[in-house]
């Protein structure tokens, strides 16, 4: 009880040393947070990872009736009793508060939230509690069942059921964007929220992941500190050498890929009604067992979210990566379209493998695009990255300027590089032949028998995509000559 009392009072003292900055030091940013976790873990050896998490939930508050179901109630967990007056509640402290607890207020501001290093933003709380989960069973001995009910399943299944008088399609998301990438302070949502915003499914499928992996270490081997795990999944560097291709460990640029293996084979429909019936007993929550639509409303969710984040590519808006405005009012397409025309972007001529890279990237072809060659916006309907996104240049819904005579007949994909004499990665590849497009047909931008052409294919005087990257394509299931 002692150690406890102990361990707490370093992580708060710790978090007011980390916080107590100027308004304008304190940032949104995950390394900000890792960086927190591990002066906690420095001041205190041997801290184990579990202890930490549990007094982090404790301090945020989130236990639920669901979350002590599965976790235990935080407060038997450790001795604070004495501790929420002159800690918890300190001004000082607030920020830690904030970092965790995830709200979305009035104004659409989504606070809980921080901006990882790919470009994607994350809800913490689902995150550590998927962390807290897999800790528990591994160093327990005890089956992982909470996993999936704290990290997602609850969340996606209140969602499915809170919004059902409107299309299946509205009732997950939005996405939005900060304020400042490069001193992210503020997350705007593009629309009202749902219950699972994009950065609390990202948290979830993360905390889904990391839990799964913890609990399934060997006897042998003992979970890493906390701020080691996060760094792992989130600060990885890629090199031309050992691209994300090459990378077998889990890092955040595959969370969709890792996700679809490791939902795939379960029965999500029975996974979340399971959920739901547990959240209505614990809760007494009437309106549940009382929904005739339940089981028909979490089906078509599902397939919402499926489509969404598991068929569809991980898509950063122009926003984030600082795109200009377009310089006149946008055309319009006329949905479906016929047509998908690859390109490389030939300059920049190297892969780009970080999201700082890949947005410079793309500023700089908006600007070439704008500026020397006098067109409205950055040509490309999206582009690739090797960093294992893509994005977003003129979208879904409004004519690119990419390929000469054929703009308003199809989308124009470009890959950052030159592909002249070699390939992007598998990965690249892989985002635009088979999720990409998978996700234009299932959203209705594509015809089920769309057709894949290369850019010289359709346009005179040019060797776009690249000898390399054209071969490659050739073999393309929806490839004509």
């Amino acid at each position: 009880m002692i150690f406890f009392r102990f361990t707490f009072l370093v992580l708060a003292l710790n978090f007011l040393t980390v916080y107590n900055r100027p308004a304008g030091v304190n940032l949104r940013n995950m390394e900000s947070f890792i960086q927190a976790v591990q002066q906690v873990e420095d001041s205190n050896p041997g801290l184990s990872p579990l202890a930490l998490v549990r007094a982090l939930r404790r301090t945020a508050g989130h236990d639920d009736l669901m979350t002590i179901h599965f976790l235990g109630a935080s407060h038997n967990l450790s001795d604070t009793e004495g501790l929420e007056g002159s800690i918890l509640n300190a001004t000082s402290f607030s920020f830690f508060d904030k970092a965790i607890h995830h709200i979305v207020t009035d104004n659409g501001e989504e606070r809980g939230v921080v901006l990882a290093p790919d470009g994607t933003t994350v809800a913490l709380a689902p995150l550590l509690l998927g962390i807290e989960s897999g800790l528990k069973a591994k160093m327990e001995g005890t089956e992982a069942l909470g996993i999936f009910p704290l990290s997602l399943g609850r969340t996606l299944g209140l969602s499915f059921l809170s919004l059902q008088d409107i299309p299946p399609s509205m009732r997950l998301g939005p996405n939005g964007c900060w304020d400042n990438v490069e001193q992210p302070k503020v997350f705007k949502l593009s629309r009202p929220a749902t219950l699972a915003t994009d950065a609390v499914i990202h948290g979830g499928m993360d905390g889904l992941l990391l839990g799964m992996h913890l609990s399934k270490l060997p006897a042998s081997e003992q979970p890493l500190a906390l701020s080691e795990i996060l760094r792992g999944y989130y600060n990885f560097t890629l090199t031309e050498k050992q691209g994300i291709d090459a990378v077998t460990s889990y890092i955040s640029p595959k969370r969709r890929q890792l996700s679809r293996q490791l939902l795939e084979p379960l029965d999500l429909h029975t996974e979340v009604m399971t959920t739901l019936t547990l959240v209505w007993k614990l809760e007494k929550t009437e309106w549940i067992a009382q929904d005739s639509g339940l089981g028909k409303a979490v089906q078509e969710g599902l397939n919402t979210f499926m489509h969404r984040y598991l068929d569809c590519p991980q898509i950063i808006p122009r926003c984030q990566w600082g795109a200009k405005a377009s310089r006149d009012t946008p055309i319009p397409l006329s949905l479906p379209l016929k047509f998908l025309y690859v390109h490389h972007t030939y300059e920049p001529s190297a892969p780009c493998l970080s999201f700082s890279r890949c947005s410079r990237n793309m500023r700089s072809m908006q600007r070439f695009h704008q500026e020397d060659r006098g067109w409205n916006d950055i040509g490309y309907s999206f582009v690739v990255g090797s960093d294992g996104y893509v994005y977003e240049g003129r979208g879904w819904n409004h004519v690119g300027r990419h390929t000469r005579g054929h703009n308003a007949l199809g989308y124009g994909v470009s890959i950052i590089g030159n592909y002249t004499a070699t390939l992007p990665s598998r990965h690249a590849m892989d985002l635009l032949r088979n999720h990409l497009a998978l996700c234009a047909v299932n959203g209705g931008g594509l015809t089920g028998n769309y057709t894949i052409q290369g850019h010289r294919q359709v346009v005179n005087y040019t060797s776009c995509p690249g000898d390399s990257l054209f071969s490659e394509i050739r073999s393309w299931e929806h490839f004509r000559g």
